[in-house]
């Protein structure tokens, strides 16, 4: 009897530890999953500074406002910035993996999320261009429930 409620026990204590953890997202979790629902319009060249840098490491993700130049539709990762809380800006200071034919690395933006950046210290980095997310699409209206005196 002792085994069975010990069983029972650890039974509820680990899916509870693990409903937990699966319904927590982290914020670019929950941005990719907009960007996948809506869709966004194409990112074309120039200067942005209204994005989301994400920087993502094992099940950890921080995402910070930030500034980045699109180049003939590639992500410049040499030159991203991101954003202090009174509108300056600081280079984002990674080491990135790309260190043979550096100049020749393109970070295509695929439904206006960035390809992954890799660093040095494994952590992933992802722009996210949230301005180009496509609007909700509209929903079809529906018809009250018939409510005659028959």
């Amino acid at each position: 009897m002792k085994k069975l409620i010990s069983t029972a026990f650890l039974t509820l204590i680990i899916t509870a530890c693990f409903s937990q953890a699966n319904s927590e997202l982290t914020c670019y979790a929950k941005y990719a999953k907009v960007f996948e629902k809506r869709g966004a319009h194409e990112v074309v060249d120039g200067i942005y500074d209204n994005v989301i840098i994400s920087i993502r490491k094992g099940s950890m993700a921080d995402c910070f406002y930030g500034k980045v130049t699109v180049k003939h539709g590639n992500v410049d990762y040499k030159n991203m910035f991101l954003k202090f809380e009174d509108n300056t800006f600081e280079k984002l200071d990674l080491k990135f993996k790309y260190k043979e034919k550096e100049d020749e690395k393109e970070i295509k933006v695929i439904n206006g999320i960035s390809n992954v950046i890799l660093t040095d210290e494994e952590e992933l980095v992802n722009v996210l261009f949230v301005k180009s997310i496509k609007p909700k699409k509209k929903k079809y209206a529906k018809a009250a429930e018939p409510d005659f005196d028959l």
